[in-house]
């Protein structure tokens, strides 16, 4: 009877195993290498998992990322089975509405789609900025504004925390960990609390107070190290495939790449298919930049547009690694300072991809110091009541600089992609505001005879 139980379980074991790796062989997307261009199936890399190129890819520390991965899907295919007219109809801020364009299992159902272990109401708690949009007017011109302040953690970075959970959830992973400045571990560390998973974040000393407090507000684990971005995501790495803990690094993990690509899909569904010229991008690692350029080059293929806007990269003058390398076609590492700490990068590890997605679109770079990001922080919130953080605000920053330019003609549409809410960077709001004086009831009714 043992025996026969035994005998049993394991042909069960096997048949499982067989059934699980059928159905990720007959995944609806692969992998592709950025520097090698070798192909992958999902088996091939989900299986391990592998995050860079098992061929070509490499991780040095303090250096951009060899091997980036990128997800690509049969684009001819869904073409022939989505028009224009209906995908429009879609809402922004649900990605799941097109689960064909995403690395993730679904099924069909009586309503269509639906992801597979992932309910409605997990979904719900999951939804961006279903109004990113913002009009407004900035010296006699009509400017766009993406507004990322209102996205569940108030940033930009839940597009990828959300993809990268939704997988774990899929993949039956329970832990995530992974290095950041601020945002990415406090929207890591909201998503995986409001999805019942445990998130490890490592963050340097220096990251602002109100994100410290975010993170650990959301119950997370977080090590704060004695060090630099770019030492705690090397760190994040180590600790990470030591305790097998699924990471989310940006770049490393495809999926941060491809969660950000959801910008330009909802940009398109949000302005009824009527994208800008121009979309000026703050840039630190890159990911966002490179994130939003696949998502236009999808929609070309798909397509649904026949133009790509010009991407406009933006970095603070303390972390210009991108602007340099677009300049001299080299990485040189440099020390970053910058009260900008979201695109704070010594080593950008998406550089290489983010650098593709200037030249491709017959975009640009430009630097901006920190006097002018908390100037134009300053001209968001007064004039146009949006408080965002010092990275964000460089968007306007790097617009405001290349006012003039030829390559800003006055027919064109511009668009400031607004990243993270201000209040995650308290100290920084304060500069230049004093502490109003207190006076009692009386004394104010003196004033205002």
């Amino acid at each position: 009877m043992f025996f026969v139980t035994f005998v049993n379980f394991v042909l069960n074991f096997f048949k499982n195993i067989h059934f699980l790796t059928n159905k990720l062989m007959m995944a609806h997307y692969r992998y592709t290498c950025f520097d090698c261009k070798k192909q992958y199936s999902a088996a091939d890399i989900e299986h391990k998992p592998h995050y860079l190129c098992p061929s070509c890819g490499a991780h040095q520390p303090s250096e951009p990322l060899r091997g980036v991965l990128l997800i690509e899907y049969d684009y001819e295919s869904i073409r022939k089975k989505i028009k224009r007219e209906d995908f429009l109809k879609l809402p922004a801020g649900q990605i799941w509405r097109y689960p064909y364009l995403w690395p993730l299992r679904f099924e069909q159902d009586h309503d269509g789609y639906s992801l597979e272990h992932i309910s409605e109401r997990v979904l719900g708690r999951l939804m961006l900025n279903p109004h990113p949009i913002v009009r407004c007017e900035y010296k006699m011109r009509d400017l766009s504004i993406f507004d990322c302040t209102r996205n569940p953690t108030l940033s930009f970075k839940d597009r990828a925390s959300i993809l990268v959970a939704l997988k774990a959830i899929q993949s039956k992973i329970k832990q995530i960990a992974a290095a950041s400045t601020g945002n990415a571990a406090s929207s890591l560390a909201g998503i995986c609390a409001s999805l019942g998973l445990e998130a490890h974040l490592f963050v340097p000393e220096t990251i602002p107070e109100a994100k410290r407090i975010q993170i650990q507000a959301y119950g997370a684990n977080i090590y704060l190290v004695k060090g630099t971005y770019d030492q705690a995501f090397d760190l994040s790495i180590n600790i990470s495939d030591r305790n097998r803990w699924y990471n989310r690094n940006t770049a490393f993990n495809p999926l941060t790449i491809e969660g950000k690509k959801s910008a330009a899909y909802d940009m398109f569904l949000a302005t009824k298919g009527s994208l800008p010229d121009i979309v000026f991008i703050p840039v630190g690692d890159g990911v966002i930049i490179s994130g939003i350029y696949k998502g236009f080059h999808e929609l070309q293929s798909l397509g649904l547009i026949e133009h790509i806007p010009k991407l406009i990269a933006v970095q603070a003058e303390g972390s210009d690694a991108l602007v340099r390398y677009l300049k001299h076609n080299l990485f040189e590492s440099r020390p970053a300072l910058t009260i900008a700490d979201s695109i704070c990068a010594q080593a950008p590890r998406n550089l290489y991809m983010a650098a593709e997605a200037v030249r491709k679109t017959g975009g640009n770079a430009v630097s901006v110091s920190d006097q002018e990001i908390i100037e134009a922080q300053r001209i968001l919130a007064r004039e146009f009541g949006i408080l965002a953080e010092p990275a964000a605000s460089a968007a306007l920053a790097g617009y405001v600089k290349m006012q003039g330019n030829d390559e800003l003609e006055d027919e064109n549409h511009v668009m400031l992609l607004i990243s993270g809410h201000g209040l995650k960077d308290f100290e920084s709001l304060k500069t230049g505001i004093e502490l109003p004086e207190a006076r009692t009831p009386d004394e104010w009714k003196s004033v205002f005879k």
